[in-house]
């Protein structure tokens, strides 16, 4: 909101030491963003700025750590496993959550409290107390160490922020409206499909890229339920953070970031069209 043209002197010193120290945050957090990028183009094996970096000479910068991805067959696989255990593990957690969230919509659901809150406690809980009750249970069926194993442990962690979303959405669902598409014969499969599934499509589709977020920057639950075959990109730069530092991680980063951004930016989209169709904002 814009500042009135009849501020006081206070309210004007206000007004802008308020932004100017939001700004201050937001360059704090976002700092480390602007170190990491500008180094994944270094052409030199070094996590630092060369003088030819800081003088901006053109041979300093190179695209050989991008290249590096394409070459070394650990992350070839690492990004592979992380796209296949990320996409099934949010196909499941996006149906499981949004079943579960138009079923707590009810108004006559028992226990919706208790059930909410064991629904999300993967969120609450220590990320690493449930990876290790995941390890112990699933060694014992036989699932540790196998995609099955690591799908079904991201699809876990990944069913809460499903359910949070859709759950936001289907506070301003209109029930009159499932209503009219019985009386007028419709069949269950066809109102939900026809009339429920088109109006709570945009919260799906952001639980959905929550949820895919979540497992593709899960690092905790890989290291305790995967094996060799399972490394993902988290883990892989885990592995080589630790074991051998190069600037090929941060070219890594650069890309998460970008992804990351991207999907962030999908998902303002998405508010804003579901403000649309809710008539929160003007189109």
């Amino acid at each position: 909101m814009a500042l009135p043209p009849y501020a006081g002197a206070g309210e004007r010193a206000w007004y802008y030491g308020f932004r100017f120290f939001c700004g201050l945050v937001f360059l704090f957090l976002i700092a480390p963003i602007l170190i990491i990028v500008p180094l994944s183009f270094n052409a030199e094996p070094y996590f630092t700025f060369t003088p030819g970096m800081l003088s901006l000479s053109p041979d300093a910068f190179s695209l050989r750590w991008y290249e590096d991805i394409f070459r070394n067959e650990q992350w070839i696989q690492a990004v592979q496993n992380s796209v296949i255990i990320g996409v099934s593990a949010t196909i499941i957690a996006t149906a499981l959550g949004t079943l579960a969230a138009l079923g707590l919509s009810r108004p006559f659901m028992p226990f919706r409290t208790v059930i909410m809150g064991l629904l999300i406690s993967p969120m609450i809980v220590p990320i690493i107390i449930s990876a290790a009750g995941m390890y112990f249970f699933y060694s014992n069926v036989g699932l540790a160490q196998t995609y099955p194993g690591l799908i079904l442990a991201h699809a876990a962690l990944g069913t809460p922020f499903v359910v949070i979303t859709v759950t936001a959405t289907l506070v301003g669902f209109d029930h009159s409206l499932t209503r009219a598409s019985a009386s007028l014969g419709a069949s269950p499969p066809t109102t939900f499909f026809k009339v429920i599934v088109p109006l709570i499509l945009p919260g799906v589709i952001s639980g959905g890229l929550f949820a895919f977020i979540t497992s593709f920057d899960e690092v905790v639950a890989v290291l305790f339920l995967s094996g060799p075959a399972q490394t993902t990109i988290p883990r892989q730069m885990w592995s080589g953070i630790r074991e051998q530092i190069s600037p090929t991680i941060l070219a890594v980063a650069t890309v998460l970031i970008c992804v990351s951004i991207a999907l962030l930016a999908t998902l303002e989209l998405l508010r804003r069209r579901n403000e649309r169709m809710r008539g929160i904002r003007a189109a």
